[in-house]
C-alpha cells in the first residue's frame, strides 16, 4: 500500500540523481568512507547488548494466544521461569503444554494463572504477589492482553468500549503498577507495553480501538522517562495486523472502509513479531515494530517518540521532511477510499428505495 503511493513521488525526484552527478568521484568516496566508519562505530561500539533472562521470572499476559504465547515460548527458550495470565483457563493449560515442549532444563518453572487482569486492581496484585512467592520476583513483565472491536464511532456500543479500555488500558496498567515499584527498588527491570500501529493515527472504524491504544502509548512514554533513571527499561510494542486468534474476531466487526484501508499490509506471523518484541526489550530499546511499513508510519506518527540512538534519530532528521509528502498521499488515499465506499452506499439506498 505504502510501496504503491511511494513510487508516484520518485518521479519528482530527477533533480536529486543530476545533482549527485555534479559530484566529483573523491567527494563522493570520500562521504562513503564516512558513513562506512559512523556504521562500524555503530555495530561494534555502540549497538546494545541484549540482557539475559536465564533463571529469571518472566510474567506474560495475554500468554495462553497469538503473540503473548509465542512471546512466552521465546522465553522459555531463553531459559526464564514463565509465568502466563489469561481469562481462559483451557487455553492457558493448552498453552503450558506447548511451554513444557520448549523446556530447557528440569528445574525451570512453568505455570498458569487465570485472571481478568482489567478488573479489580488489589486482585490482580494478589495473584502477582502469589506467583512472586512460588517463582520470585518478577524481573521482566510483558503485557500482550488486548482486543478489538471496531465500527464507526457512534455504532460501537458503550458498554463495548468500557470493555477495550479494561482489557486494552487497564489490563496493563493494573500489572504494572504493581511491579513498576518493586523493580525501582531492585534497581532492575523489563516491562514491555503492547499497543499497536493504531496509536500512530486514528484510521476510519477504529475509534474506540485506538483510543485505548493511544492511551498505552502515553503510558509507556511517561513510564520510560519516570524509570529510566531507577534502571527499569520500558519497550513499546507496535504490532501490524498479525495473524492471530485476535485478529480473526476483529474483522468480524470492521467496517468495509477499515478492511480496504488496512489489508494492503498483510499478515504479520506471531512468532516473528514475539521475536522482535523480546529481542527489542532484552537490548533496552523504546520502541518495536517490525517492517518497512510500520517502521515509517511509527516515525511518522510519533514525532516526540524517544527512539534509541543518535544514527537513527539523525536518520529521521533527514528524512521526515521529504516522507511527510507521504504521509499526505495517505490521508489523500484513504479519503478517497471512504468517499468510494459512501458513494457507493449511496446508490445502493437509492436502488433498494425504488
Amino acid at each position: 500500500m505504502i510501496n504503491a503511493i511511494i513510487s508516484k513521488f520518485v518521479g519528482g525526484f530527477e533533480w536529486f540523481r543530476l545533482v549527485i552527478m555534479e559530484f566529483s568521484w573523491d567527494i563522493i568516496v570520500s562521504l562513503g568512507l564516512v558513513v562506512l566508519a559512523h556504521s562500524i562505530v555503530y555495530v561494534f561500539v555502540m549497538k546494545k547488548r541484549a540482557k539475559s533472562i536465564d533463571g529469571r521470572h518472566v510474567v506474560v499476559t495475554g500468554g495462553s494466544s497469538g503473540i503473548g504465547v509465542c512471546l512466552a515460548i521465546e522465553c522459555v527458550t531463553k531459559g526464564a521461569h514463565v509465568t502466563i495470565i489469561a481469562r481462559d483457563e483451557k487455553r492457558l493449560k493448552a498453552a503450558v503444554d506447548q511451554l513444557e515442549l520448549v523446556r530447557q532444563r528440569a528445574d525451570q518453572k512453568i505455570q498458569y494463572r487465570s485472571l481478568d487482569i482489567g478488573g479489580d486492581y488489589e486482585e490482580v496484585a494478589r495473584v502477582l504477589a502469589e506467583t512472586e512467592e512460588t517463582v520470585g520476583p518478577i524481573y521482566a513483565l510483558l503485557n500482550c492482553a488486548g482486543m478489538a472491536i471496531c465500527g464507526v464511532f457512534e455504532e460501537v456500543s458503550v458498554r463495548d468500549v468500557h470493555k477495550l479500555m479494561n482489557v486494552n488500558f487497564f489490563g496493563s496498567y493494573n500489572c504494572t503498577r504493581h511491579v513498576l515499584p518493586k523493580m525501582k527498588r531492585a534497581r532492575e527491570g523489563i516491562i514491555v507495553i503492547t499497543s499497536s500501529q493504531a496509536a500512530m493515527f486514528g484510521i476510519y472504524g477504529y475509534g474506540p480501538y485506538a483510543a485505548s491504544k493511544y492511551a498505552l502509548r502515553a503510558m509507556a512514554e511517561t513510564i520510560a522517562m519516570e524509570s529510566r533513571e531507577h534502571g527499569v527499561s520500558v519497550t513499546l510494542a507496535l504490532p501490524c495486523d498479525t495473524n492471530t486468534p485476535g485478529f480473526e474476531e476483529e474483522e468480524k466487526s470492521k467496517p468495509r472502509e477499515t478492511k480496504i484501508i488496512s489489508g494492503g499490509g498483510g499478515l504479520l506471523k506471531p512468532e516473528d513479531m514475539a521475536k522482535a518484541i523480546l529481542q527489542d526489550a532484552l537490548k533496552g530499546n523504546f520502541i518495536s515494530t517490525v517492517g518497512a511499513e510500520s517502521w515509517l508510519i511509527t516515525m511518522l506518527g510519533g514525532g516526540l517518540l524517544p527512539w534509541d540512538g543518535f544514527f537513527t534519530n539523525l536518520l529521521h532528521a533527514l528524512v521526515i521532511g521529504p516522507l511527510r509528502l507521504v504521509g499526505y498521499g495517505l490521508h489523500k488515499y484513504f479519503n478517497s477510499i471512504i468517499r468510494k465506499c459512501a458513494k457507493e452506499d449511496r446508490a445502493g439506498d437509492k436502488v433498494e428505495s425504488k
